[in-house]
């Protein structure tokens, strides 16, 4: 029978301790008692007793450390090159706390490994689901010009606009992707320097004022500032913000409604910048989530409007980049307000 692995240990332990038991008896016996006395013989015990301990001591932090070594052999997760000869030890407590330890570590490795998979799978699916939707519309159109429909000119000039939309999408949604997998990668290389936000929030205004008459939406301030307020940030990156937030509100505003904007104090050292329009608001269990790629509150609408789902999530990571906090508030059916602070500049 095979024995018990705790038994051979002692078996081992036993034999040493026998058979030095035995040599220093033989010993005691010849020269000392016979030479030196009783006294001798009670050092004689306190030696063994003390070379015993060490001899057990260390017998049994190398019959744990080979059982350890073996265990991170046949646990795929464990490298065997982790494990340290001082690591062994013989307080049970001890090494049942090291290796909860060393376990707690490993799983918190494996459920962030296991996050991020599931987040590639969902990113790839989505961004598949996003460039399909276009492509397939922009061969539809095409296919049904060679087909014969582009003799007519009606037609062929109906066809030819709905693909140069298309197209416009895929070239959208392909610019944003290579935003964020740069924001998420390589992170945002930021030129500060100080501007007028103002300013900014006006050339916003004018560059999509036209995409505002088209809904009857009116781009504003919420009042009239006298004089510029100046700030510090990257002045592409936040001008970047400032478009994605108005389009937004452009796009989900009701016709006829109004886009205003506005810059006031937020403490000492940062102002806050406030989006607000009165469109169709945001349902409460949406909110958590507006800010996750490829997120659509409603995606029949959402796809309608066009735009890549990215964003929002594109203006958080601007902004977390300058080190400021972006906020929402919205009221379904009433409008919603977009919020974000900026350094003052001195």
């Amino acid at each position: 029978m095979k024995l018990k692995k705790t038994y051979s240990y002692a078996i081992w332990s036993a034999i040493y301790l026998t058979l030095l038991s035995v040599a220093i008896a033989t010993i005691s016996y010849f020269f000392i008692v016979k030479h030196l006395g009783i006294s001798t013989v009670i050092i004689s015990v306190i030696i063994l007793f003390i070379i015993s301990f060490f001899i057990i001591q260390y017998r049994a932090e190398h019959f744990i450390y080979r059982r350890l070594k073996r265990i991170y052999k046949e646990v795929s997760i464990l490298n065997v090159d982790d494990l340290k000869r001082d690591s062994a030890t013989t307080d049970i407590d001890q090494l049942s706390m090291q290796m909860q330890k060393y376990v707690e570590g490993k799983t918190l490795e494996i459920k962030s490994l296991t996050e991020r998979d599931s987040f590639r799978r969902d990113f790839l699916g989505n961004v598949a689901h996003e460039l399909k939707t276009p492509l397939f519309t922009v061969q539809g159109y095409l296919l049904t010009l060679i087909e014969g429909a582009i003799n007519d000119k009606q037609i062929r000039l109906k066809y030819l606009d709905r693909a140069n939309k298309g197209v416009e999408r895929l070239v959208a949604v392909t610019k944003d992707l290579d935003m964020i997998a740069k924001l998420e990668t390589d992170g945002i290389n930021l030129n500060i320097e100080t501007f007028n936000i103002l300013e900014l929030i006006q050339n916003s205004f004018d560059l999509f004022e036209m995409k505002a008459k088209k809904r009857n939406i009116t781009l504003k301030f919420d009042r009239v500032y006298k004089s510029g307020i100046f700030v510090l940030g990257d002045i592409e990156k936040i001008e970047q913000v400032l478009i994605n937030l108005i389009v937004n509100s452009i796009k989900y505003g009701k016709p006829n409604g109004t886009t205003s904007v506005s810059v006031s104090n937020y403490d000492d050292k940062k102002l806050i910048v406030r989006v607000t329009d009165n469109g169709e608001g945001i349902q409460r269990e949406h909110l958590p989530r507006l800010f996750e790629r490829f997120y659509r509150v409603d995606q029949s609408r959402s796809r309608e409007q066009g735009g890549s789902g990215l964003g929002l999530s594109i203006v958080k990571h601007i902004l977390e980049a300058h080190n400021q906090t972006i906020l929402l508030k919205s009221t379904f059916g009433e409008g919603s307000e977009f919020s974000f602070t900026l350094k003052k500049a001195k």
